[in-house]
């Protein structure tokens, strides 16, 4: 067994590449190539990063997993044939993240390993996987960001103590966003669903919809249209009229078509995670996390002005510091914890490569 091995983590998106280098739980160097074009330009640049440092292993995110609940794979050729298999299910993000896998795996000869960012909600029920749509069609709920969710609740005790083990809901917010409902620090229930559209209002995507208005936009678009439509023009944007999908640029814009676009998004998050509610009977304590939940305090005001009923109450002062702890003491918990998927899979990753033989879950 390796003291302390040296992983690069890869994640390959479908605009952007990002990557980490650690060494053991030390994080080296990180990396952020965008708007580069192709990946290879991308990985050609990280190549040239690289020169002269060996590597023990190499970690991808892989944002859809299909039925695996393993959080963590090793890659070998029939572990990439089964991923092209299932590129159907997320055809916007899986080919982008088996061409990193298929870069890599032509430029280095060490061990790689997948983590799967839907794995975290296998522990969903049946009664929760499942969709209210004919079974012929083989779809049900999968969720994502589980490797943001995964990381937080493998840190929250040490923060909570005992109340880490009951009933959390972690919103990760950002560009995507989404809710997952924590009992025992195991999901068991989230916002998104068959696909990272679903679910609260996003940067970009909708979230739940009528479906009669996806029937309305097919009549009117071709697939491709409908699709690009879907993922790319919608939320924040299209509720901004088109000013932006970006929070930040929103919450600096004074424009009403900004500032409704800002509420509408306030609203939803706030009522997907009252609706989790009414599922796990009261809440023990909510967490921030993502993008806009680490560093959108007017965001996080308004949230938690509208879930004010269930006994939570922001200190104003912590808020605006972007404190961890972000409740008054007669409060229920609140806190900021900051989204570190590249720890989480460099966790996961090592304990993979040291126990070659044991399944990480």
């Amino acid at each position: 067994m390796l003291d302390v091995l040296t992983l690069l983590v890869i994640n390959s998106g479908s605009s952007s590449l990002r990557a980490g280098l650690f060494h053991g739980a030390n994080g080296l160097r990180h990396w952020h190539y965008a708007a580069v074009g192709e990946h290879q330009m991308a990985f050609a640049r990280l190549m040239a990063d690289l020169e002269g440092v060996r590597l023990d292993g190499i970690v991808h995110r892989v944002v859809h997993g299909g039925t695996v609940t393993e959080a963590v794979r090793w890659i070998d050729e029939d572990e990439r044939q089964r991923l092209q298999s299932i590129v159907d299910l997320a055809p916007l993000h899986l080919p982008t993240n088996l061409r990193g896998i298929d870069l890599c795996l032509d430029h280095f000869d060490v061990p790689q390993v997948a983590c799967f960012d839907t794995a975290f909600h296998g522990t969903l029920s049946e009664m929760v996987a499942r969709l209210p749509v004919p079974p012929q069609f083989g779809l049900r709920k999968y969720g994502f960001h589980g490797l943001s969710y995964a990381s937080v609740a493998r840190r929250l005790p040490q923060w909570m103590g005992e109340t880490a083990q009951g009933r959390i809901v972690v919103m990760h917010l950002g560009h995507g966003s989404s809710a997952c409902l924590l009992e025992g620090l195991r999901s068991v229930d989230t916002t998104m669903g068959y696909s990272p559209a679903g679910g609260m209002i996003m940067g970009t995507r909708s979230g739940d919809l009528d479906p009669g208005v996806m029937l309305a936009l097919a009549r009117r678009m071709n697939p491709a249209e409908l699709e690009h439509t879907v993922f790319h023009r919608m939320g924040l944007l299209a509720l901004s009229e088109g000013l932006s999908s970006d929070m930040q640029t929103l919450l600096a814009d004074a424009r009403p078509q900004a500032s409704r676009a800002v509420e509408g998004y306030c609203r939803s998050v706030a009522r997907h995670v009252a609706g989790m509610v009414t599922v796990s009977g009261g809440l023990d304590a909510l967490v921030f996390t993502g993008g806009i939940g680490e560093h959108a305090a007017w965001v996080r005001r308004e949230v938690i002005r509208h879930l004010a009923f269930l006994g939570f109450e922001l200190d104003e002062s912590a808020n605006a510091n972007h404190a961890m702890l972000l409740a008054v003491p007669d409060s229920l918990p609140i806190l900021m914890v900051p989204a570190d998927e590249e720890e989480q899979m460099r966790h996961l990753a090592t304990a993979l490569l040291e126990s070659p033989r044991r399944a990480i879950a």
